[in-house]
């Protein structure tokens, strides 16, 4: 190296790393926190994904707001509660203004070039194509083989397309992409309901599914009438009543997750090909959790961990390496945290916080000790409506419409899986009290549009 060389180097490595990073952002739906062999599971094959959690950020403690596709969907793109940004029902879209301040929007602002593919969430016609520099999505839920079986497989398709996007990346532009799976969501109008690819089932065909200790015939009379009259008990009967469906279900579910794992192992090959890796961030979270008979229950919506907790894992240039975090972080923090990495001003809307400091290997001076669940997504029987306050220990929900209004307390430390409930038991009144009280205040909060001090 020369003088003149020597000299020049120390601008150039300031020149590089202040090279905005690209963004690629990957959501499973229907993901629970616990489906991923990084996150203790032994029976499920992730090596890609937990490859990602190797050298990266792994949240062990990551929920979402809202327990449902569109709305948790929404809270993604925008950073707001359900309260804030109001789309609680499938047939939405979000206005022009609204889109401005989601994530790509924001970043397309700044010169990002923005593609989303997949499954988009709000289904409202038309499809926002034109918001997008590359747009490959659709609405609805989309089929598994959307051109019959033995396939291709959606997820295989996807996977086409990220890697057409990828390679229409422009020197000097960075570019945020956006695929949203559909995997491991069911096919809900199929009877078998999870559809994997054909290549990912052999590995499962001999692998024995545990059952949940709260899969017990008694489990579900402690919940609500209403609950257990509805479609997450209906959903229940179709997929785990018997312990061949049982194991059949969860078999297949397993499947598709390790068709997404395929997909970004393929992506991440793509980017090292072009030479894209050193520069590029990726995200790997799901929209919200899933039952695998708990509680006698299917599907989502419903305050218990199983349905509000995903995992949420973040790696590249300057993410911090084999870092694990704690803290409790939310869907709503995505896309400040987009938006931040992108060296972009986040929008005074976004209402979650930017998980930059935790990704970086710090911990910022603050963070929340309790977050609000809200679930008003077709609140006519259909799915009965929740609402809830979750902290480090406690978690208080009421079932807003039951006649009288049904209350469930758990203490987390002592009860992991939700099987005692305290709400009635005069040695945790306060606690109870407490709990109500800050369900009131954050309700308050939201509506009028301010942040909670919480």
């Amino acid at each position: 190296m020369t003088r003149r060389e020597f000299c020049a180097a120390p601008a150039l490595l300031n020149l590089q790393q202040r090279r905005r990073p690209n963004l690629i952002f990957l959501l499973g739906d229907d993901h629970r926190w616990d489906a991923l062999g990084c996150m203790g599971n032994p029976r499920v094959h992730t090596p890609n994904i937990d490859s990602l959690s190797r050298s990266g950020v792994t949240f062990r403690r990551h929920f979402v707001t809202t327990a449902i596709c569109v709305t948790s969907r929404a809270s993604i793109f925008t950073g707001q509660w359900a309260r804030t940004h109001q789309v609680v029902e499938f047939n939405r879209q979000f206005t022009a203004e609204q889109h401005t301040h989601t994530y790509p929007g924001v970043l397309r602002a700044a010169g990002y070039r923005t593609g989303f593919i997949g499954k988009y969430g709000l289904d409202k016609p038309p499809a926002p194509k034109e918001q997008f520099d590359y747009w490959a999505g659709f609405l609805g839920q989309g089929r598994y083989f959307p051109q019959g079986e033995p396939g291709p497989h959606l997820t295989d398709i996807l996977t086409g397309q990220a890697r057409e996007f990828l390679n229409g990346a422009k020197a000097g532009q960075p570019f945020c992409l956006s695929v949203s799976y559909k995997a491991p969501h069911v096919q809900d109008d199929d009877p078998r309901q999870f559809l994997p690819a054909p290549e990912d089932m052999p590995r499962y065909a001999q692998v024995r599914m545990p059952v949940p200790k709260t899969m017990d015939s008694d489990a579900i009379t402690h919940l609500p009438l209403s609950v257990q009259g509805s479609e997450g008990r209906r959903r229940w009967a179709v997929r785990f009543s018997t312990p061949e469906l049982f194991q059949r279900s969860v078999r297949n579910y397993y499947a598709l997750i390790t068709g997404v794992d395929r997909s970004v192992g393929t992506i991440l090959a793509e980017l090292d090909r072009l030479g894209l890796r050193d520069n590029t961030i990726l995200v790997y979270t799901g929209d919200n959790g899933f039952y695998l008979g708990e509680h006698g229950l299917a599907g989502k919506w419903f305050m218990h961990e199983e349905s509000i907790r995903v995992p949420l894992i973040a790696s590249g240039p300057g993410i911090a390496a084999g870092r694990s975090v704690d803290a409790m972080t939310l869907n709503v923090d995505l896309a400040p945290t987009l938006v931040d990495l992108a060296g972009a001003s986040v929008p005074a809307a976004m209402q979650g916080t930017a998980l930059t400091s935790w990704l970086r290997g710090s911990a910022p001076a603050r963070w929340r000790t309790e977050w609000f669940f809200e679930h008003r997504v077709r609140a006519n029987g259909w799915i009965p409506p929740t609402e809830g306050i979750r902290t480090e220990r406690w978690k208080y929900t009421q079932y807003p419409e039951e006649q009288p209004v049904f209350e469930e307390l758990y203490d987390l430390q002592a009860d992991p899986l939700e099987e005692r409930n305290l709400a009635h038991y005069p040695a945790q009144a306060g606690v109870l009290a407490q709990l109500r009280g800050r369900r009131q205040a954050w309700i308050r909060s939201l509506d009028q549009d301010r942040r909670p001090a919480g």
